[in-house]
């Protein structure tokens, strides 16, 4: 669960510490006070996307820190290379820079935002106010009956077959071209191979050729440099060289090398010098006799190297790309000369993966309607304790089109039907659901999704939108119920569901020295009934609004403590 988060520099919040508990959380304070900026907190520390214009003005960076507890052991962490320490924790830190950067850290180890935000989905989910709306999306209705039906196992497999089976399909389509297209393409195809293969292209031959044109274009000043470099060392008839000079004055010294260490010692280094001098003096003479240059050599070297100039303006950048590109070819005008044998063979392979896919299909189908019914019979309970006792949801199925009358997903098209009233036929969601019934129903579908969850906290934010009287008091009581399974955390202007809560902050905006600064209380039961009156009263606070406040707030007690037998 989420025990402690730190939040600096975001927003209006210039630093504040907040302590949850386990149990029922809940944030209430006025409308801009910064209470979805906690949320937002919270969403950066499991890796959501955030902007530069988080951080507080004046600040350099925005940092948030979160304590986990309590955490249970899973195999991410180990494929990560991180752990637990010896109490079950994970502290989680994140640096948003104001050029856009992030550090992130877990138990001190730095992670990308991606790696954070795969760790994060395992550890908290958020269910925003706006998400209702998804509920309006037939689209997310059948990821919604996957993840209750936990169909993973059979859709993996069957994704698989069926984009193996659209590759089959793509290249019977790449093959089947008519005779006209056909033909050029197998002229162009022959021209390109022909023109490539008359080049008799080698690795490496340009480098060596692009080096022989700089000898040869330099030969001059090479000769003259080798000459110059080979009379130094050798000498000639009327001068002696340096290896001539080094063995004379060794010669001098060795008849008296005997007479002193000194002397010796300096022998030694003449004959060092000496032996190095005459073979870099044979060295020279090899080099000054492998300079032979045949009279049009260069010519000839230009005229390949701009060969391969053109060659490559047309085929590649290099020669090895220029070789690779002619096997591509020579592949093309292969499967094109034989495409009919080609594509009679795909065609058999494309028929056997699709009797494959129709079988994955048709099973993940089956389960698919197995879990619709639970589904059906889940949301329609939840919805009773959501006092909408009436309502009837169903899932409804329907073929999918195409031609292999299958997607991705499979072959099943899945929306969700609602009858809001008695006596009125089930009709999609988006057609006939209030604000009020959307919440619920989502509040409702989040609940059922959780319970196949891992996740052990589950946040709130605004999820009331709409929801009134006796129907807020129904909601919650759901979440009081949930949060005896889960932590819950939820940003609410409810009195009934704040109420409810376990523990009880509430976020104040205030000015100093000419700032804004947001700060976040924990209640104690007095000011929790001060803050109740607020939500239910407003600015006017009279004594029977605060007599009702307590009433609730007591209310709200009896509830918990009998159903969660304390």
């Amino acid at each position: 669960m989420l025990s402690l988060l730190h939040i600096e520099n975001i927003a209006v919040i210039e630093s504040v510490d907040i302590q949850f508990d386990s149990g029922f959380n809940v944030l209430t304070g006025e409308t801009g006070a910064g209470k979805s900026i906690v949320i937002d907190a919270i969403s950066a520390i499991i890796g959501a996307r955030t902007s530069r214009d988080l951080i507080r003005t004046g600040a350099k960076s925005a940092r948030v820190e979160a304590q986990f507890t309590q955490v249970q052991p899973m195999p991410w962490l180990e494929e990560n290379g991180l752990s637990l320490d010896g109490s079950g924790s994970l502290v989680i830190q994140r640096e948003i820079q104001s050029d856009g950067k992030n550090i992130c850290r877990v138990n001190g180890r730095l992670l990308n935002v991606s790696q954070l935000r795969e760790l994060g989905q395992q550890l908290v989910n958020i269910h925003g106010q706006h998400d209702g709306q998804q509920l309006l999306d037939e689209s997310c209705h059948l990821s919604y009956l996957d993840s209750f039906g936990e169909t993973e196992a059979l859709l993996t497999p069957y994704q698989e077959t069926f984009r193996e089976l659209t590759a089959i399909r793509r290249e019977i389509a790449s093959l089947q071209m008519d005779d006209a297209v056909k033909s050029r393409r197998m002229d162009s195809l022959h021209f390109q191979i022909g023109e490539l293969e008359r080049a008799d292209l080698k690795e490496g031959e340009e480098e060596s050729l692009t080096e022989r044109r700089t000898l040869l274009r330099n030969a001059e000043r090479l000769i003259s440099a080798v000459e110059g470099a080979h009379f130094a060392l050798s000498g000639d008839d009327e001068r002696e060289g340096a290896a001539s000079l080094i063995a004379a004055a060794e010669g001098s010294l060795s008849s008296v090398s005997g007479m002193s260490e000194e002397i010796a010692g300096v022998t030694e280094r003449l004959v060092e010098l000496r032996s190095a001098a005459e073979d870099a003096a044979e060295l020279v003479r090899d080099l000054r006799e492998s300079f032979s240059f045949e009279p049009g050599e260069l010519d000839e070297i230009e005229s390949r190297l701009d060969v391969l100039y053109r060659l490559k303006k047309k085929y590649g950048n290099s020669v090895g790309e220029m070789l690779a590109y002619l096997e591509k070819c020579r592949s093309e005008l292969s499967e094109i000369e034989y495409s009919s044998d080609t594509i009679a063979k795909l065609e058999q392979r494309k028929a056997a993966v699709l009797a494959k896919a129709k079988t994955q299909a048709e099973a993940l189908s089956a389960r698919r309607r197995e879990a619709a019914e639970a589904l059906r019979e889940r949301i329609q309970s939840e919805l009773r304790q959501l006092d909408m006792p009436k309502v009837r949801f169903q899932v409804d199925f329907s073929p999918r089109g195409g031609e292999f009358g299958m997607d991705e997903t499979g072959m099943d098209e899945v929306q969700f039907l609602m009858s809001a009233n008695v006596g009125e036929d089930l009709k999609p969601i988006q057609r006939i659901a209030s604000g009020g019934e959307l919440s619920r129903i989502m509040l409702a579908l989040k609940n059922v999704l959780a319970e196949n969850e891992a996740v052990a906290t589950l946040i709130f934010d605004e999820v009331d939108t709409g929801v009134s009287g006796r129907a807020a008091q129904k909601v919650a009581e759901k979440m009081a119920d949930v949060a005896g399974h889960k932590q819950v955390l939820c940003v609410t202007h409810l009195p009934q569901i704040a109420a409810m809560a376990d523990t009880h902050f509430s976020v104040v905006k205030g000015e100093r020295k000419g700032r804004t600064y947001t700060e976040v209380e924990l209640l104690t039961r007095t000011r929790r009934t001060e803050e109740l009156a607020r939500l239910t009263g407003g600015a006017h606070i009279t004594p029977a609004i605060l007599a009702g406040a307590e009433e609730l707030l007591s209310a709200a007690e009896g509830y918990k403590a009998a159903r969660r037998g304390r």
